[in-house]
Parts: structure tokens; sequence; C-alpha cells
């Protein structure tokens, strides 16, 4: 499969490149300087990119079977640029003519009850509202482009690097949590998820939610 990776200079991009690599796919990652270090496989190729821009995203998704997402805000950008993302990038996918997206969201917006996100409880961290916000109005966005066979992977609460164990669990919308309460994934486990995800097609229009 020859896949489009967003984001894929960033510590989850990298993984996501390096499963999906490993697995003998072909991948072209985008960062905004063209710089991606860490990898080294004659199937990837970095190139340079504006994910705010639709032609530049219709320009660089064709040909290619899939477009995968692990975008986020820089640490020094307004987080609504998240949204802004997200509409240039399935503009741009219209254009290319590429309908399979795949696309790295937040846990915030994840069910943890009745009527509840994980965003509303109290003990979700108030300076991680604005960009789990952010992230629920990506997927809204997401949710709207009925004509794109997208599926929206959410990670549980604490996502770090780890162990790439090949064990996970998932659920439809709904926060994982363990047999104590605690919902983690390391960054490696999610990427299998991701890939696998990629390759299965099992949770098309789904928000998929990853975790032990």
């Amino acid at each position: 499969m020859n896949v489009l990776l967003l984001g894929a200079s960033g510590r989850i991009g990298q993984r996501i490149a390096t499963e999906l690599l490993d697995r003998g796919h072909k991948v072209t990652g985008v960062s905004r300087s063209g710089d991606i270090d860490g990898i080294d496989d004659p199937d990837f190729t970095a190139v340079a990119g504006d994910a705010t821009d639709p032609d530049d995203i219709a320009a660089l998704a064709a040909g290619h079977d899939t477009v995968a997402s692990a975008l986020g805000p820089a640490e020094d950008a307004d987080v609504e640029i998240l949204t802004e993302m997200t509409e240039a990038v399935i503009e741009g996918l219209r254009e290319a003519d590429v309908d399979r997206l795949v696309w790295t969201g937040g846990a915030g917006g994840l069910s943890v009850g009745p009527d509840t996100k994980l965003v509303d409880t109290d003990e979700f961290p108030e300076e991680a509202v604005p960009i789990a916000e952010a992230h629920i109005d990506a997927l809204e966005i997401i949710r709207d482009a009925n004509d794109l066979q997208w599926s929206y992977i959410a990670p549980a609460t604490l996502i770090e690097p780890g162990e790439r164990t090949g064990e996970y669990r998932t659920a439809d919308g709904e926060l994982v949590t363990d047999e104590d309460g605690e919902s983690h994934i390391s960054m490696e486990d999610f990427a299998i998820a991701f890939a696998d995800e990629l390759e299965t097609d099992d949770a098309v229009h789904t928000q998929l939610a990853v975790g032990y």
C-alpha cells in the first residue's frame, strides 16, 4: 500500500511510519520542513507540505492509496489550527480523488459514562481542555465527510513511548481502561492499532478507542 502520512515528524507519526514500513508499505512522510529524523528505509520518502493548504494536500495525496494523519498543533500554535488542518485535508483528499483517511485523534472526546466525555470529568487537566475540544471539533468535521472512508483512532488517556507488545484492546467511542481503571497505551502499540485499521478497514466511519 502507498501511504501519505501527515505529521510524520512527531513522536506518534514516526512510530506509525516505522510500523507501516516494517509491514512492507511505502510511506511518504510529510512535515512542514520536510525534515524527518530517525527513519532510514528505502520505501520512505520525506517531503515538505502545508497541512492547512488543500491544494498542497491534493498534490501530495495524488497517487496514494491512503492518507494517514498524526497531525497536531505545534507547541506554540493556536489549537484551532487543528480544525483548519482537518478541513484542508478533507478538501485535499476530495481534489485528489483519494477516499481513505485514517486519523489520529484525542482521548478527550471519548465517552466515560452516560452523556459524559472524558474532557467533562473533574479529573481531566484544565490545561488540556482547549486541545481536547479542538480534537472534538475536528472529529465532527470528519464525521460530516460521509463521502470519505474515514477512521478516527483515539488513544488512551496516557500515551507515551514504551514497549511494543502487540497487545491492545479497542472500543467504539468509549475510553478503554484496564482492570484497575487506568487508561494507557504505548505509542508503539498505538501505532500497531493504527496500522491494523489502515490495513483491515474494520472501523470505517468509527471513532475507535485504543488502550490496554
